[in-house]
């Protein structure tokens, strides 16, 4: 389907016809639609049989096609998704399910459009650190100098000689992933090019640095405006800590969903960032439960 500017890839599941609420599923950074797979895969087949399930890849992911760019912007993700749910739901409530960027996405889209979304889940989308004004002038000058590096193709992603080499990249990322979930996603995480080698599904300008700093104050903002109820899923193994290294805590993040009015807060055990993968079991009987 065609949306501002992108040819956009959608996955469906579920029932068409159903009359419950449409489910709606948002991937990550660096991921791609197709890794909701076993979480799909693990929901009650009365409760696939009741709705539509859709998932998409973002503008510059897997197989949605857009236009070249040096540089990606959250509020595009938020138009898309807009758009997006403007074609297949018009004028009706959703439930919506972000992970990790996409986590961060879906906070702000019920924030600005809380009249959308029916009920809210939030997959270790923690937002970022707080900045101080003073880096600034420092991040603006990083993203030039990181401009200069795409556009001088300096920040391809690495190819891979076989979607086995694929596998063992998720394998070694995730230490959870089995051999036989690590070969199904390399078929979708990435594709063989011309010359045979097996090339990720992602544009190499996402990992360009954005420009303009983290204001938490704006985000809180948004959080306020979050009327349907969220359920925030976390992993056991506090990927918030490992990435930031005391920077920006799980404390903070609780702290910030207190300005939700109605959010709840679980805790998956045995469970990377990649919860989806880790627990997929686990992580359906907590989406059933919420969105009865």
């Amino acid at each position: 389907m065609s949306l501002r500017g992108c040819r956009y890839h959608v996955r469906h599941w579920g029932n068409p016809a159903g009359n419950a609420t449409p489910l709606v599923l948002a991937h990550g950074w660096m991921d791609v639609a197709a890794s909701y797979q076993f979480m799909v895969d693990a929901l009650s087949e009365a409760f696939v049989h009741q709705r539509p399930i859709i998932a998409f890849d973002w503008r510059g992911y897997g197989l949605t096609e857009s236009q070249p760019t040096d540089t990606y912007w959250l509020p595009d993700y938020l138009g898309d998704l807009d758009a997006l749910l403007n074609h297949f739901y018009p004028g009706q409530a959703i439930d919506l399910v972000g992970h990790s960027m996409g986590g961060n996405v879906v906070m702000m889209y019920t924030g600005a459009r809380p009249e959308r979304v029916r009920r809210l889940v939030n997959l270790e989308g923690f937002g970022l650190a707080v900045a101080r004004p003073s880096q600034a002038p420092g991040r603006m000058a990083q993203w030039l100098d990181e401009l200069q590096a795409q556009r001088a193709g300096q920040n391809e992603l690495k190819a891979y000689p076989n979607a086995a080499g694929v596998a063992a990249r998720l394998m070694k990322t995730n230490r959870r992933l089995p051999q036989d979930k690590a070969d199904w996603l390399a078929q979708h995480w990435a594709r063989q090019d011309a010359d045979g080698q097996w090339r990720i599904l992602g544009d190499s300008a996402h990992k360009v640095t954005n420009p303009y700093i983290y204001r938490v104050e704006e985000a809180l903002e948004m959080y306020k405006r979050i009327t349907p109820p969220l359920l925030a899923v976390e992993a056991s193994d506090d990927s918030l800590g490992q990435w930031w290294k005391g920077a920006y805590t799980l404390a903070e993040y609780h702290e910030r969903l207190k300005s939700v009015p109605q959010a709840r807060v679980e805790v998956i055990q045995d469970a990377g960032h990649m919860m989806h993968h880790d627990q997929p079991e686990t992580l359906a009987r907590l989406l059933e439960d919420f969105l009865a």
